[in-house]
């Protein structure tokens, strides 16, 4: 069963789709079972597939499906998965986030889309397998027919929720087509000029026949990384993003929120290391010089755009949309403290993220409402809820112990010894601003309201809750327990930070990537 374990990450959740589908009807209740079983058995598989990697000599093991073996097909026929250390993490983020989640939906799945069990957990273990087999794909062409899987299923669970979803979903659509199209049209470039789409096997044919200088190779270039941008919602392509995920159902944002971005992150970063090579990408040309100061002005302008808005949900979008001006900026200041950060930061921002959205689905279950104005008082209502919430909070704020400090560690530390000095500043703006943003949020949740609609302070023990107020009235353990169990990651991958870096390390080393500003 070692040896199969990359199958059984993509088997178990896509048997459990066709289960889901057969039992939409009569037996709705045993969706949500059958999805997190499935997500428990490829959990087991990442973590083994994650474990064979690290005992690997190589670091990276190959499965190929079908009966295809290397040694006939050299140049990459046949679908091959290929799993190496920075593949493995972002897939096990992947199946991990995916597993909380699923533990999470049953309440807001049968409140929010009730009679839609069936068709929404089939989405969903769809969306799971997509998005992982993205992470462990060698194949470029397979890498868009598995980007497409994960949106077309990701289209059909946003226009699950609200009466202004369909319009999202819409508007997601038109953006979502163009962006694969720019890939694809890449890919076709690169296979007119290399004669293979394997990964691998690509950047190999762009050494031995030294294509740097091909115009073919630069206009695939600029094509697969046009698409893979708009994909990952990068500033001016971010429209679809917020309507999306704010009026989404509750488990579809959660899902969606942490990873959708950040697998298109790391295919960024797959495709500029792996299948193009550094010396490819990262050469004097304009992309590299141009796309740094984009990455400053995306910062600046999503973390406004967050600071101006007044419901929860739409503000930790535009956070979504920073953050990827982050990750972006780190790969492109090219240096070796910017790729350990921006790998590092797509781990840490996956987690903080879905802590961020749980606790903002269980306050719209119990609110009604994701406006501010709604959420006076809740910290006395439900400690335990704000408490996780706030984890994810001061993470993405980037406050020790939490993941999201060392990851902007790294980021900050590239940037000023690539001296990108406008890049450290749009970090340190929009950290300000996410300051202003949470501390504004603590100070609404502290408040409670009198029957009159007079406010007062928490902090003073004289001062009680109305008769008719609830004093306690707690999320359902099916909600809290996943929550919360997403606030001990963050907490836990910032305590053993270095573990994770020494993975990211190891898989960097062989890039002999550049400390500083040095080419």
């Amino acid at each position: 069963m070692s040896e199969n374990s990359i199958a059984l990450i993509f088997a178990c959740p896509l048997f459990g789709a066709v289960l889901c589908t057969f039992l939409g009807g009569a037996k709705r209740a045993l969706c949500h079972p059958v999805a997190v079983v499935s997500l428990g058995g490829a959990l087991w598989g990442g973590i083994e597939t994650l474990r064979r990697v690290v005992a690997s000599e190589s670091h990276e093991i190959s499965y190929l499906l079908g009966g295809w073996t290397l040694d006939s097909y050299p140049r990459g026929v046949g679908i091959e998965f290929r799993a190496d250390l920075l593949g493995t993490l972002i897939m096990l983020v992947v199946i991990g986030v995916a597993f909380l989640v699923a533990l999470y939906s049953k309440l807001t799945v049968s409140e929010e889309t009730p009679e839609k069990e069936g068709p929404f957990y089939t989405l969903f273990l769809l969306q799971v397998t997509g998005l992982a087999g993205i992470c462990l794909t060698g194949d470029a062409f397979n890498l868009y027919v598995l980007i497409e899987v994960a949106a077309l299923t990701g289209y059909g669970l946003i226009a699950m929720g609200s009466a202004r979803a369909a319009a999202a979903t819409f508007n997601y659509v038109i953006l979502g087509t163009i962006g694969a199209s720019f890939y694809l049209l890449g890919v076709g470039y690169l296979y007119m000029k290399t004669g293979t789409l394997n990964m691998v096997g690509i950047q190999e044919v762009i050494v031995q026949q030294d294509l740097a200088d091909s115009a073919t190779m630069q206009v695939a270039f600029v094509f697969i990384g046009l698409g893979i941008l708009i994909k990952m919602a990068f500033f001016p392509f971010h429209a679809w993003l917020p309507n999306a995920y704010s009026h989404a159902p509750t488990s579809t944002s959660c899902l969606l929120a942490p990873l959708v971005t950040k697998v298109m992150i790391y295919v960024m970063i797959r495709m500029t290391l792996t299948v193009f090579g550094v010396d490819f990408s990262f050469e004097e040309t304009l992309w590299t010089k141009l796309l740094p100061w984009l990455v400053v002005v995306a910062i600046v302008c999503a973390a406004t755009m967050a600071l101006a808005q007044r419901d929860l949900k739409k503000m930790l979008t535009y956070l979504i949309v920073a953050e990827v001006g982050y990750m972006v900026g780190g790969v492109w200041i090219y240096n070796y403290y910017g790729l350990v950060g921006s790998i590092f930061h797509v781990i840490s921002d996956a987690c903080m993220t879905l802590c961020l959205f749980l606790g903002a689905g269980i306050i719209l279950r119990k609110v009604g409402t994701s406006h501010f104005d709604g959420l006076k008082g809740l910290f006395r209502r439900m400690p335990l809820t704000m408490t996780g919430f706030f984890v994810g909070g001061f993470s993405i704020i980037g406050l020790p112990p939490t993941c999201g400090f060392f990851s902007k560690w790294y980021l900050i530390t590239g940037g000023m010894l690539a001296e990108r000095w406008e890049y450290v500043v749009a970090l340190l703006f929009s950290t300000m601003v996410m300051v202003v943003l949470f501390f504004r949020l603590i100070e609404r949740i502290h408040l409670a309201v009198k029957e009159s609609g007079e406010e007062f302070g928490h902090g003073h023990g004289d001062l009680d809750l109305p008769e008719n107020e609830t004093r306690f009235d707690e999320a359902p353990l099916s909600m809290l327990i996943p929550l919360l169990l997403s606030a001990a990651v963050v907490l836990l991958i910032g305590i053993y930070n270095q573990d994770v870096v020494n993975l990211v390390e190891s898989f960097l080393e062989p890039l002999n990537l550049p400390k500083g500003t040095d080419r």
